[in-house]
């Protein structure tokens, strides 16, 4: 049977002594025996502890629990219920991780596209990513309910000129208006603007707002606070459901 001092065992799975003398203290990695000079001895079986407990640590597990795994009778069911409460914890850190990196990208983006950046700018995008998700929710439900229109106009149009069918069209044009109606006052109730002078969040007038010049996420409007008139970022108003 082989034997191997401390150096020896901590060169055969790359790690340092102090590591091996480390595992020793917390009673995970014992010698088998002691020279008569009073220096420790690893076996084979040693060999092969250090290697598992080495890879359960690159494995993210904690001693302690490496601890109590090593003393179980059957350590392979603990094992795989240790590596997926481990994949558990690793993915909630990535998706973390992710969450900031995305931060730290809008950030990137908003330096290059200001003349200016400032810290009122990183507070404009901190607000904009928080209310992401409720924005999202208020274009989903404009979305939703014009699926029905968009059908109702298609239908109509085919029937008409298909089947000299008109009552569709009529129908749609009807319905049409107050839904128009409806779904302005339901956007513009719910969402404000950022104005990129004074990063103040306003809503502005409903006539000013439904006329004026637009991209998918900003609107040419003036700004209440200031008076500045360009376009502003959207977002979700405070008091929107």
């Amino acid at each position: 049977m082989s034997k191997y001092t401390t150096g020896e065992l901590a060169k055969l799975c790359g790690v340092t002594v102090r590591t091996v003398q480390y595992y020793d203290t917390r009673g995970i990695l014992i010698p088998s025996e002691l020279s008569e000079g009073g220096r420790r001895l690893y076996t084979d079986g040693d060999l092969r502890r250090l290697k598992i407990i080495c890879f359960l640590r690159d494995m993210g597990l904690p001693i302690d629990a490496i601890a109590q795994l090593l003393e179980e009778e059957e350590p392979g069911r603990v094992i795989t219920l240790l590596l997926e409460q481990q994949a558990q914890t690793l993915h909630c850190e990535i998706a973390q991780q992710q969450a900031k990196l995305e931060k730290v990208e809008a950030l990137q983006r908003q330096a290059k596209q200001q003349e200016q950046f400032s810290v009122e700018s990183i507070g404009d995008i901190a607000r904009l990513m928080e209310k992401r998700q409720q924005l999202k929710r208020v274009h989903g439900i404009l979305l939703l309910t014009g699926i029905p229109m968009s059908l109702l106009e298609v239908t109509g149009i085919v029937l008409w000129i298909a089947m000299g069918i008109w009552w569709p069209c009529v129908l749609y044009l009807l319905l049409s208006v107050p839904y128009g109606i409806w779904g302005s006052r339901y956007y513009f109730r719910r969402v404000a603007y950022i104005c990129p002078q004074c990063h103040a969040v306003f809503r502005p007038k409903f006539k000013e707002a439904f006329f004026a010049r637009h991209t998918p996420s900003a609107r040419k409007l003036t700004c209440t606070c200031c008076g500045y008139h360009g376009f502003c970022v959207e977002t979700v108003g405070d008091d929107a459901i």
